[in-house]
């Protein structure tokens, strides 16, 4: 999702730097140029890449675009490219990425993205491809829509992005988590696509009871999702894209550690909290740990 940002972002005229720490895909970028093809058109678009963030200097905005477990090395990184004012953007699936980069760099600086309808893969070094094509929904970590978040919005819409911006972003983490949560977990597990687990009735009933759970505990925890039925909603949502793997299965299947404790995990742990069940989250976070374990996934 990165590498689709960055390309958007630069191909409308802006000054953008990719910071990563994967070194062949930053050569590739610089000897090349990113290559996005997919929903968002076919382009190879020229920016600067380095995986080393003491090149860039400091920047207007800084989008921290990692799996949840990188937040914390990515926003320590990022502190150098922060000028008085500068502004960040944690974009994450799951819960906990935008406190843990805010811990660090500071609540006042940050603010929070929720991409939906979007999907990106890397085919090879230098090359992403872009899935789908939806919104982007930005917040305030801390309170209602701002002058600069506004401004910020402006920036992205340049880029092609359908962009709206929101008071009550945990309300929109919500209702994507409970999507992640009835997928995620079970498509890794199964190995099936979205469709498939809808049309396997065995797999489904695990990811409907794990959406049933996400959606009672958010319910406990005041979130005002706009949901009247967490089955019929993830199910929608699941028939709009059935071919599509979930990151966690492109994770696994690539032999990647997954974001299982963001997504599933969450659930469970905020579920502790408030004294709420969770059993199929439990199990099926239990599982893929294990199976990460026995494979040796770091």
């Amino acid at each position: 999702m990165g590498s689709v940002y960055a390309a958007l972002l630069s191909d409308a005229g802006h000054e953008v730097w990719a910071v990563d720490s994967w070194h062949d895909h930053i050569n590739a970028i610089n000897k090349y140029g990113l290559r996005l093809e997919g929903a968002s058109g076919s382009r190879i678009v020229k920016l600067n890449a380095t995986t080393k963030v003491g090149d860039v200097g400091k920047c207007d905005l800084v989008i921290i675009a990692t799996k949840a477990m990188h937040v914390e090395a990515a926003a320590q990184a990022a502190t150098s490219l922060l000028g008085d004012k500068t502004p960040v953007l944690s974009i994450q699936n799951g819960l906990g990425g935008p406190e843990t980069a805010a811990k660090i760099i500071g609540v006042e600086r940050m603010l929070v993205g929720v991409v939906g309808g979007f999907g990106a893969s890397i085919k090879e070094p230098g090359y992403a491809h872009h899935n789908g094509w939806e919104l982007v929904r930005l917040g305030e970590l801390s309170g209602p829509v701002t002058d600069r978040l506004k401004s910020i919005a402006s920036t992205w819409a340049s880029g092609g992005f359908r962009v709206e911006c929101f008071d009550d972003i945990d309300q929109l983490v919500w209702e994507k988590l409970i999507c992640n949560v009835c997928f995620s977990g079970t498509c890794t597990m199964t190995g099936l696509t979205i469709g498939e687990v809808i049309g396997e009735s065995n797999a489904w009933t695990c990811a409907a009871n794990c959406a049933q759970e996400a959606y009672n505990v958010a319910i406990a925890k005041n979130i005002n999702v706009r949901i009247k039925n967490p089955i019929e909603y993830v199910k929608n949502f699941g028939l709009k894209i059935p071919k599509a793997k979930p990151s966690m299965l492109l994770d696994s299947l690539a032999g990647r550690l997954s974001e299982i404790d963001a997504i599933n995990g969450a659930i469970t742990n905020v579920g502790l909290e408030l004294n709420i069940e969770t059993p199929f989250n439990m199990a099926i976070s239990a599982l893929i740990r294990n199976k990460e374990k026995q494979l040796g996934v770091r």
